[in-house]
């Protein structure tokens, strides 16, 4: 199959694959001139240059065999990707997340990292990265450091109302210490999540590092909004550790020996002074605690243990037991639907939104190209406004 290149009369057919592999694999493969060239099976060439453009790519790759572009495209592909480990970074988890199961969505992040790196001259060089690189000191002071260091305290999370309000507050601190945090939204990201389980993931920049945290069912049967701020003070470690990775975690195991990592990110949410205070031990004990501190039952159960208030045959049981009781519960209905702007806030976040609205406002990016760019079309012109409502 091949599409026709029209130049000054003539159609110059250059092959399908190629055509496809070249901008399937770049921010231009979202713009209309691509769509409609498949569809008519011709492009003129001075269309097909400003893709190119676009998308970064040498336009005589165009006219180059299957063979070379492929290579070209993962030679680039895996320098994109450096910012990412390869290998999962699982607590408590056998499962392991294939980068192809994530790689659309990464390299969309890296896209928006690199986005708002170009058109934000104000960015600083990021402090929370590499913050705890080094284990001399207790994990109680590493957690008081990176506490510290995001603006972030015990009694302000344990103060919000809600699981939900407190792990705003904590997205908030960390956007504002140029952290961008993204959070799953089926059907406005470049990739579907349905067929992978994981709990998020971090990506690398020495200036605006990603935490994208991943949505759905995780598998151990944990009320989600406490789940998702152990995953985020998790996450947060990870980066201030400077490990970039697809992250899994199992929250209902009683796995004796989670890490340096997972201690820390228990020690920033239930510290062990306040924690001993409250002294759960009891399965009751645990679920008030879990209300105080914000996080699952289950991650209190595991905190205690870690800490020798109860031992791990009794923890076993609590675990097994809130599985059982969470099993119980009637799932929900029909979700309702998110309005597009909410979508693409949510996903892009609230940092990297407002960033480039900025850099929108003072004509550093067109209004088309911030709708591809930085929302992946699911915004027209006509929407921005809706999205800088949505900012509030």
């Amino acid at each position: 199959m091949a599409i026709d290149v029209l130049l000054d009369g003539e159609a110059v057919p250059i092959d399908e694959a190629v055509f496809k592999t070249l901008l399937d694999n770049s921010v231009a493969g979202t713009y209309k001139d691509y769509e409609n060239a498949l569809d008519s099976r011709r492009i003129k060439f001075s269309d097909l240059v400003r893709l190119a453009d676009k998308g970064d790519i040498p336009y005589s790759l165009f006219f180059a065999p299957l063979a070379l572009v492929q290579e070209q495209v993962k030679k680039k592909t895996e320098k994109l990707l450096a910012g990412l480990s390869k290998d999962t970074f699982s607590i408590g988890s056998r499962a392991k997340v294939e980068l192809r199961d994530v790689e659309l969505i990464v390299k969309d992040l890296i896209r928006k990292q690199q986005l708002v790196r170009k058109h934000d001259n104000s960015l600083q060089r990021n402090t929370i990265v590499g913050l705890l690189r080094d284990d001399r000191s207790s994990v109680e002071a590493d957690a008081a450091r990176l506490m510290a260091a995001i603006g972030l305290s015990h009694e302000a999370v344990r103060a919000c109302r809600s699981k939900e309000k407190a792990l705003d507050l904590m997205i908030g601190r960390l956007e504002a210490n140029q952290v961008l945090v993204s959070r799953s939204v089926q059907h406005y990201m470049p990739q579907r999540l349905t067929h992978v389980r994981f709990s998020g993931m971090t990506i690398r920049d020495n200036k605006v590092p990603f935490i994208f945290l991943a949505g759905g069912d995780h598998g151990d049967d944990q009320e989600p909004a406490g789940r998702t701020i152990f995953t985020l003070a998790l996450l947060t470690v990870l980066v201030a550790r400077r490990k970039f990775a697809p992250m899994t975690w199992d929250g209902g195991s009683a796995y004796t020996d989670p890490g340096r990592e997972y201690d820390i990110a228990g020690a920033m949410l239930m510290p062990r002074e306040r924690f001993k205070a409250v002294g759960p031990t009891s399965l009751d004990d645990m679920r008030i605690a879990s209300d105080e501190f914000k996080v699952t039952t289950s991650a209190v159960a595991v905190r205690a243990m870690r800490l020798g208030m109860i031992n791990a045959e009794t923890t076993g049981n609590y675990l097994a037991q809130l599985r059982e009781e969470f099993q119980r519960l009637p799932k929900g209905g029909p979700r309702s639907q998110i309005l597009p702007e909410n979508a693409v806030r949510k996903y892009n976040g609230r940092e990297l939104s407002r960033r480039m609205l900025h850099a929108l406002d003072s004509q550093s990016i067109s209004p088309g190209e911030f709708c591809r760019a930085v929302c992946l079309n699911y915004l027209k012109p006509s929407q921005i406004e809706d999205l800088r409502r949505s900012l509030g």
